[in-house]
This record gives structure tokens, sequence and C-alpha cells, in this order.
């Protein structure tokens, strides 16, 4: 129970990722029981890794952490760092190709990044070479705050970009609201990594549910003050992925979504 028997000390970069090796050495100098690196992104696991060799890690990322350099293998994570991975950077192309089947004309295509994101060239690379495939012309948009989000959105329109493909970052995470007004504002059909944003007004998201990853790795930390080591307990993999339609902005934009599609949801929103 927080305030009886846990005390919990939130620390946030405010999508500055610069900021966030000053803020895990400062955690460590409190001598916390467990770090926790809770973002969609990467930037705050590597961050706590490169803080403590000592201090428990649980991580909640949405890239392979092996493959980033987290841990030794999703079995043996080694160390003093497990947690949870998700997918949504390695689904980059497949957003691509359900946003190309509601709107199959939509030339160009932007993908918008926050170009300070240790994943981002994963996903830009992803994307152009799907882009390739469908033979859709490909714009990048940067953001990496919330007012640069509304610049980019501006350059939309100047570009005449038809539709667009939001990136996995925490900045993006937390802007549901704001990604969703913007997109109805330019008129410009997107799809998103997280299904809030389509809960918000957005048109379409394709991704795991970043609620439920964050339950797992409370379990995990849970576990760690009861004692269990960070080496024994095997990365978990959160594999379940939604896929939501929002109908009422669909309709909106002048769009008709395909039979296949509603089939294939998850959740539609009317």
């Amino acid at each position: 129970m927080e305030g009886g028997n846990i005390e919990i000390l939130y620390r946030y970069a405010e999508f500055h990722y610069d900021r966030l090796p000053a803020l895990a050495a400062e955690l460590v100098r409190r001598r916390v029981a467990v770090i926790v690196a809770s973002s969609p992104g990467t930037a705050s696991a590597l961050a706590a890794k490169s803080a403590t060799t000592t201090i428990p890690i649980v991580f909640a990322i949405g890239i392979d952490p092996v493959k980033l350099g987290l841990v030794a293998s999703l079995s043996r994570p080694g160390a003093n760092i497990t947690g949870v991975s998700f997918l949504t950077t390695d689904l980059t192309a497949k957003r691509l190709e359900l946003l190309h089947a509601i709107v199959p004309s939509a030339r160009p295509i932007g993908l918008l990044v926050n170009p300070t994101a240790p994943q981002t060239k994963s996903q830009r690379d992803e994307a152009e070479g799907a882009a390739r495939i469908l033979g859709v012309p490909f714009v990048i948009l940067n953001a990496s705050s919330p007012n640069e989000i509304d610049d980019a959105f501006a350059m939309i329109a100047e570009q005449r970009i038809e539709a667009l493909l939001i990136g996995s970052d925490a900045l993006f995470a937390g802007q549901s609201n704001q990604l969703a007004a913007l997109a109805a504002r330019y008129g410009v059909p997107a799809i998103y990594p997280y299904p809030e944003v389509a809960e918000a007004g957005g048109l379409i998201s394709y991704g795991a549910s970043i609620p439920t990853t964050f339950r797992l790795a409370g379990t995990y930390v849970g576990r760690i003050l009861k004692g269990e080591k960070p080496a024994d307990l095997p990365v978990q993999q959160s594999s379940h992925l939604d896929l939501v339609l929002n109908l009422k902005t669909a309709k909106a934009l002048g769009l008709t979504v395909p039979p296949t599609l509603l089939v294939r949801a998850d959740e539609v929103i009317e």
C-alpha cells in the first residue's frame, strides 16, 4: 500500500531524454529498492542500466531487449535487470499496410517520429522498406516535444501529406488527445501504436495494451520486493495486440473502412 508499506518516487524527464541519466543517478543515490523504467520507449531503461549494476531494474519497452543490449537473453536476463517487452516498434510496417488498406490512394504518406528516441532509426528503416514495397512516396516528420507535434502537423498541410503513420515513443503515447485533435483539424487519416488514441478520436490503432504491459511489470516489482532476483525472472513478452477502428472518425473523414478490417478489429467505435 503506497504511503503504508511502500514509497514510490516519481521522476519525469518530460520528453527530454538527455535528462534521464541524471534522474536515474538521483534514484541510485536515494538507494531505492528497485527502479522501474516505465516507458514505451527505450531511453529510460538504458539510462537505468547505465546508472547501477546492483539495484534491481524492471523495464517495460516496445523493442527487443536482447537486440538493444539490455539483457543477455529473454530466458536468462542476467545481472540486475529484467522486465516486459511488447510489440510496438516492430509493427511499423504492418501499421503502414493497414493505413494503406483504408486510404490506398494516399500519396505521400508521412511518418511522425521522435528523432531523439533510440528506436527511431529502426522504425524509419522498417517504414521506408514497407513503403517501397507498396510503391508509396514517404516523408519523415520529426517532433521531440508537444509543441513540435503542432509544428509537424502544420508541415503535413504544407507538404500535402495525405495520410500519417505515428511512430512508437513515450512522447506520442502521452499525447493521445493532442494527436487525435490535430488529425481531425487537418483532416488527415492516421494510424497510431496506442489504442488510447483511437479511443480519443483517432482513426485506427494497432498495438499492445500499455496498461496490461505495466501490470505485468508491476507483478515483477512485487516479486523482487519479496526477495526474488531479476536474473532469475525471465523477460515477459506481452504479445496481445489490439486493432481498434473509430468509425465516427472514418465517417468525418469521408472514408469507408474495408469489411475485411472491420471483421479483424478487436474494437469498433461507432
